[in-house]
């Protein structure tokens, strides 16, 4: 996918609005400036953001039917959360612990003007205050097994994940199958052939064994 085969999809696929648009415009261009300050984004992606972080963030509101709850875990530059929050209605929760990275994003929320919609978590997410969410995403965040025990305790059965993971989606699905009992299909990446989204529920850890103790004597 080219750039501008990027902005075509989302002006047909979303029907985005001329405000929300200009609105993208300007949070490509502040992106760009704020990646020469700090490690926002890869340098190799830099002349391709609307493919490589706009349409792969906003491709997972295709699986989302209606406006809900949404945790983003490791926002990072505000992949996927800043793109959904723009482009929906969802109210979302974006956890970042680097500082760098939250005063960036709330600059980037003021310029988008997205303070009703989302909440900036500035802790690690062991910090976290549990409580459930409609949708669970994490983006380059951790693999899928670590992630799994970090965040499910954000999880319901019907809490819906979106995980882009690229080339290891299905090597990190198998990896997390030991442990977890997992509803999740690999759906295809507009954006990269090879890349997998994994999508589904998580419906719990899986039983353990007895510990064996020692015989009576």
């Amino acid at each position: 996918m080219t750039e501008n085969e990027a902005q075509r999809w989302l002006k047909d696929s979303l029907n985005v609005s001329r405000e929300t648009w200009e609105r993208l415009e300007a949070f490509v261009e502040f992106l760009k400036v704020e990646a020469t300050q700090q490690n926002l984004i890869s340098a190799a992606t830099l002349q391709a953001i609307w493919t490589r972080h706009i349409v792969d963030s906003a491709q997972l509101l295709g699986h989302v039917p209606e406006a809900q709850r949404w945790l983003d875990l490791g926002t990072g530059a505000g992949f996927p959360g800043l793109i959904v929050a723009l482009l929906s209605d969802h109210d979302v929760t974006l956890v970042e612990s680097r500082a760098k990275r939250i005063e960036y994003l709330r600059r980037a929320v003021d310029l988008l003007g997205l303070e009703s919609r989302t909440r900036i978590a500035h802790m690690p997410v062991e910090r976290l205050e549990t409580a459930t969410y409609d949708i669970i995403s994490a983006r380059a965040f951790a693999p899928l097994p670590r992630l799994l025990d970090l965040a499910a305790r954000f999880s319901t059965a019907k809490t819906l994940w979106l995980l882009p993971k690229g080339r290891n989606a299905v090597k990190e699905l198998h990896e997390a199958h030991g442990r977890w009992q997992l509803d999740f299909a690999v759906k295809p990446s507009i954006t990269d052939d090879q890349a997998g989204i994994l999508v589904g529920h998580v419906i719990g850890e899986r039983p353990r064994g007895p510990v064996k103790g020692k015989r009576k004597q």
